[in-house]
C-alpha cells in the first residue's frame, strides 16, 4: 500500500503537489484560527481529492473539531475517514489517530503531561501498524528552533515499550521534519509548514 503522509497544512493545502497513493493522511493542523469557515474549506479540498482512502486527525491550531465536535461529524464527508483516540483497518493495516498534544498556550486538544496524557496513550492498541499522533514523542524529530525537546515522553514510552508500530507519522513542530528508523518503527515528522516560507510543498510518500 502506498500511502502519502502530509501534516501542518495551515490553510495552504491548495499549494501542495500531491503523489498518486492508495491512502493520503493529514496528521493535523490543516486550520491556522480553526474557526468554521476554515474547516469548511479543508474538507471541500481533501474530499474532492482523488485517492481511495483518506484520513484526517486533527491537531492544535484546529480548535473547531474540538469546540464544535458534532457540528464538525455533520460537515464531515463520507469519503474521510476522522481519527479521534480512535483506529481503522485499511488494506490489512490497522490506523490510529489521536490528536493530542502536550499542554501549551492552551490551544484545541492540550492534556497536561503526566497522567492525563498518558491515558490517552494508553488506548492505543498493541496491534497498531501505523500511528497518527499531532505532536512528536519526545527526543525523536521534536527539537524546536530554540534546540529544546517539544515531544511527549509518554508517548515515547508507550510507543517503545507497548506498541512497536511499523510507522509513527505526526507533524505539529515544523522545523523537525524529517524521518528516522529506530528499531522495528520509522518515524516521519510529516510537516508541511516551515517556520518561514511554505516550501515543503511535497508529502511523504511510504509503500508499505
Amino acid at each position: 500500500m502506498k500511502i502519502l503522509f502530509i501534516s501542518d497544512t495551515h490553510r495552504r493545502h491548495n499549494q501542495l503537489e500531491l503523489e498518486a497513493a492508495d491512502l493520503i493522511v493529514h496528521a493535523g493542523d490543516f486550520c491556522s484560527y480553526g474557526n468554521e469557515a476554515e474547516v469548511q474549506d479543508f474538507l471541500e479540498w481533501y474530499a474532492a481529492l482523488d485517492y481511495p482512502h483518506k484520513i484526517l486527525i486533527g491537531g492544535n491550531h484546529d480548535r473547531f473539531l474540538e469546540e464544535s465536535p458534532a457540528a464538525f461529524r455533520q460537515m464531515l464527508p463520507d469519503s474521510i475517514t476522522y481519527l479521534e483516540n480512535s483506529g481503522i483497518e485499511l488494506g490489512g493495516l490497522y490506523f490510529w489517530g489521536s490528536p493530542i498534544t502536550p499542554w501549551f498556550m492552551d490551544w484545541a486538544f492540550n492534556r497536561e503531561r503526566g497522567s492525563e496524557i498518558r491515558a490517552y496513550w494508553e488506548q492505543i492498541p498493541a496491534h497498531t501498524d501505523v500511528l497518527i499522533t499531532h505532536g512528536p514523542p519526545y527526543g525523536i524529530l521534536d527539537k524546536t528552533i530554540m534546540q529544546m525537546h517539544a515531544g511527549c515522553k509518554d508517548l515515547l514510552d508507550i510507543v517503545q515499550e507497548k506498541v512497536q508500530p511499523k510507522l509513527h507519522v505526526f507533524g505539529h513542530i515544523h522545523e523537525a521534519y524529517g524521518q528516522k528508523q529506530i528499531g522495528d518503527t520509522h518515524y516521519i515528522n510529516a510537516s508541511n509548514s516551515q517556520l518561514g516560507p511554505f516550501t515543503r510543498k511535497k508529502g511523504v510518500l511510504i509503500d508499505l
